[in-house]
């Protein structure tokens, strides 16, 4: 691609694909907007956080050609299509069938991988099997083989996971000091049903009140491993001489148990339990470790004996991208397939290697365009981010070689440093210059400028936007004064506000930094100013401060940092090396840790933004105070979709209920006796200001600051809220419906409502992610904001806008994976800027220009 001097060249003009024409769209915030957009273009939509872009792209356009795709698709088939629903709009004219690529995390096990994500497992596995080298004697294996994840590939020991399980007496019971009354046996449930196991011990003529460890050996082993599961009666609250003189009597027990071994429990517990935290309590008491047999590769011993350039399939998997495409890259020339058919004396063997290394080199290619060498085959999708997770999906749609599509991605620039955005760019073209229409909800200036056509929705979000202010080619958006992207994409006056310098006087510093690509690193962040880290997609930026720098404060501090998200899957996931290192001075300033990311606020619709702030207890308490909910003697209890006294028993304040069709797809409908708002009709009788309970819940905090501006401790959390960009948001809104981003800057805000004692450490990883640059002005008046207020604040960040406003900068690098892990410059924007070996340097320079 040709390069001018200020940036890459513009993409070329749309071409006469014709028009997509929607009338009358009014899904979520739209206010019945109708417009034309070209086919066979680049096509952005862009606009303040909220204002209604996705509902455009994908609530309107996406959901649009789905239900079409899905009318002819035979009706028992799409039970299994996850459907969207049909959107609220009077007609789209124009429209091909479209392929959504939205932010999302991975598969929560890491049996799915980025071999899978991108099916270069299975072609990987195809040539091990038609091209590897066998030992002698050894019969020729299928595919399938080679997988882990298949009964003819795994190892036998460890079933494919490349760890066994197995509980000691140390891991049942982590304190032998206590007594069996006093829980020693921790890995028994707890509540009811521990106690009910202690009773069991008693019933069976055994003293719980001796420590463990004084205990007789063969009966700590039959407590805790015997399989056997006698049932006896129980006398609760009975010491053992008085239950034995129940029993001798025959008095009624109160009701009969069975025994259940500690082991017995654990196991059958994580096997078959469906509660994620119950899985997760229960994986405390197992100790895992590397499967002896395969040795952690998770295959048997037939698949790991045969080899591909002298590596199993597992070793060639656990190569980054980069090395492996090396590998692959001789096998795809004709003059190696001859030397290699004169070697074997197999002419089909020869062309098979070539055919699948072609294929595989061709698929490699576009990942390394996309800035993703650094990426290994057998790497966990749980451990990708939403950005690397949606440009490994591009890129295998780059090589579907579809025609006539409208790919509808959602921000493909997030997580992405503007080097690996150029690479982008380029994909993106590829994919219209196959004769394909892309229509990408974006922020960033610098995919918008290249944009053929703009669809500028606002002016404000949530019920302030939902208009659209502009719909075509960039240069007439320069004209358009309401456009918030106008303002920042032509560089108008007050979008770079004048820095104030502040010079480091105290340090913090790190030695012997290992942690992924990093080794033995030192590095140094000044205490209370503002620390910008940047460097490209895969550098070691979120290695050095999300996982280091955060573990060793932690440390430092006296507690754990805190825990992996939970996906559910502890023993699915190998564990990773830990991060080592030390904090050499600077410790003694820093009273308090605080790490806000980008992981979920909840799992299901009934966690929201009200709940997860606390903003709802405030809220119900101001509901419980009023006349009428004193005269019932409701308490705040009652105003809670999550009590049965307070919601509707139908739906039990799900505020909808789903409805199973004979051969169609099951729908989600609103519950017919409440009407979608959760509450029973006697909780909606009280009103607040003229509001019931349900109604108050469906307000935006902006609204909602308005309406409980005479309430402090409610208005207060809400003010923080449209701090950070958060004011177009429902009180109510399910967490399952906000993006990675949105969820960051709700738990900065519920962060920043407690009174920070002492100096704070702020640790936060891309908290612009999501938001367009006139949201991002507002975040960092709030983060600087901090830093007056004697606190230091260390972002991970790929926004220039971002580092150019810090007071200090880090660039990680100078590449990706093994090539980065170094620090390659250090010092005010200014500096860095000037640094002639980062690849930060020339984009932070173009954005500090006036």
């Amino acid at each position: 691609m040709q390069r001018t001097p200020d940036g890459p060249a513009p993409l070329s003009p749309p071409t006469a694909g014709g028009l997509v024409s929607v009338r009358g769209a009014r899904e979520h915030n739209l206010k019945n907007v109708s417009l034309e957009i070209p086919r066979d273009a680049l096509v952005v939509f862009t606009g303040v956080s909220g204002s209604g872009k996705s509902s455009l792209a994908f609530g309107t356009l996406y959901a649009e050609a789905q239900r079409r795709y899905l009318e002819s698709v035979a009706p028992y088939a799409r039970r299994l299509f996850h459907q969207i629903g049909i959107p609220d709009v009077d007609a789209i004219d124009g429209l091909p069938p479209a392929v959504a690529l939205q932010q999302q995390r991975g598969s929560p096990t890491t049996r799915s991988s980025v071999g899978s994500v991108t099916t270069l497992s299975n072609l990987l596995r195809m040539l091990y099997s038609r091209a590897g080298d066998y030992p002698s004697k050894q019969p020729l294996l299928y595919a399938e083989s080679f997988s882990p994840n298949t009964p003819e590939g795994a190892c036998p020991r460890c079933h494919g996971l490349g760890r066994v399980y197995e509980v000691t007496e140390q891991s049942l019971v982590p304190d032998d000091s206590l007594t069996i009354r006093e829980r020693a046996i921790a890995a028994w449930p707890p509540a009811w049903h521990g106690q009910n196991l202690r009773d069991i011990v008693t019933t069976l003529g055994h003293d719980v009140d001796v420590p463990w460890r004084e205990l007789p050996k063969k009966l700590r082993d039959w407590l805790l491993f015997t399989n056997e599961q006698p049932v006896v009666p129980v006398y609760p609250r009975l010491d053992r001489e008085q239950v034995r003189q129940a029993i001798a009597r025959k008095l009624p027990p109160d009701y009969m148990g069975t025994f259940t071994g500690a082991k017995r429990y654990v196991l059958e517990t994580f096997a078959k339990t469906e509660s994620a935290s119950m899985k997760k309590r229960v994986a405390k008491y197992m100790v895992s470790s590397h499967c002896p047999e395969c040795h952690g590769k998770r295959l048997n011993a037939a698949a790991l004996s045969v080899t591909f350039a002298g590596l199993d399939i597992s070793a060639i998997s656990a190569l980054p991208l980069k090395s492996l495409a090396n590998i692959i890259a001789p096998y795809t020339q004709a003059h190696h397939a001859s030397l290699l058919q004169l070697a074997t004396g197999h002419p089909e063997k020869a062309i098979v290697t070539q055919r699948i290394a072609e294929d595989l080199a061709a698929r490699l290619e576009v990942l390394l365009e996309l800035g993703l060498g650094y990426l290994t085959l057998d790497r966990g999708t749980p451990t990708l981010s939403p950005g690397e997770l949606q440009r490994l999906r591009l890129a295998t749609q780059v090589r579907s070689n579809l025609f006539g599509v409208v790919y509808v991605l959602d921000e493909p620039s997030a997580g992405l440093h503007p080097a690996d955005t150029e690479a982008l760019l380029v994909t993106l073209q590829r994919l219209k210059q196959a004769g394909n229409s892309l229509f990408v909800v974006e922020h960033d200036p610098d995919v918008v400028r290249r944009a053929d056509w703009i669809v500028d929705v606002g002016p404000g979000a949530g019920e302030k936007g939902g208009e659209i202010l502009y719909s075509g080619p960039l240069t007439g958006l320069e004209k358009i004064k309401a456009s918030q992207t106008s303002r920042h994409l032509f560089k108008k006056s007050g979008t770079h506000p004048p820095r104030t310098p502040r010079a480091p006087n105290q340090w913090l510093r790190l030695s012997g930094v290992t942690c992924n690509n990093l080794t033995d690193l030192h590095a140094a962040f000044p205490l209370g100013l503002f620390t910008t880290v940047t460097g490209i997609s895969g550098s070691g930026k979120s290695s050095l401060v999300s996982h280091a720098l955060v573990k060793l404060v932690a440390a430092g501090l006296g507690h754990q940092a805190p825990p992996a998200e939970d996906n559910g899957e502890e023993l699915d996931r190998a564990e990773a090396a830990p991060c080592t290192g030390e904090i050499i001075s600077g410790m003694e300033t820093i009273k308090r840790l605080v790490q806000v990311d980008q992981k979920s606020i909840g799992r299901t619709p009934r966690s929201n933004l009200a709940t997860y702030t606390g903003l709802f207890d405030p809220i119900r308490k101001a509901f419980a105070a009023t006349p009428a909910a004193r005269k019932r003697r409701y308490d705040a209890g009652r105003f809670s979709f999550n009590v049965a006294k307070g919601r509707c028993q139908n739906c039990q304040g799900e505020g909808w209920v789903f409805v199973e069709l004979l051969f169609l797809p099951g729908v989600y409908a609103p519950c017919t006796v409440c009407q979608g708002t959760r509450y029973n009709s006697q909780t909606l009788e009280i009103l607040y200001h003229g509001k019931n309970i349900a109604e108050v819940l469906n307000l935006t905090v902006d609204a909602a600051a308005e309406f409980f501006s005479g309430e402090p401790t409610i208005s207060r959390p809400l003010a923080i809220l449209q701090k950070v960009g958060l004011g177009y948001l429902r009180l109510g809104q399910p967490a399952t419906e906000l993006s990675g981003g949105e969820a960051q800057r709700i738990k900065l805000a519920t962060e920043l409502q407690r009174n920070a004692r002492g100096h704070t450490l702020y640790v936060l990883d891309e908290p612009t992610t999501g938001l367009h640059p006139s949201d991002v002005e507002t975040l960092m008046e709030l983060l600087q904001g901090l830093v007056t207020a004697g606190h230091t604040v260390i972002t991970v960040e790929h926004d220039m806008q971002v580092a150019a406003a810090s007071d200090w900068v880090i660039d990680i690098g100078p590449g990706a994976g093994d090539e980065g892990g170094e620090i390659v410059a250090a010092g005010t924007p200014e500096e860095v800027a000037k640094a002639s070996s980062s690849r930060t340097a020339g984009y932070l320079r173009k954005t500090m220009m006036p």
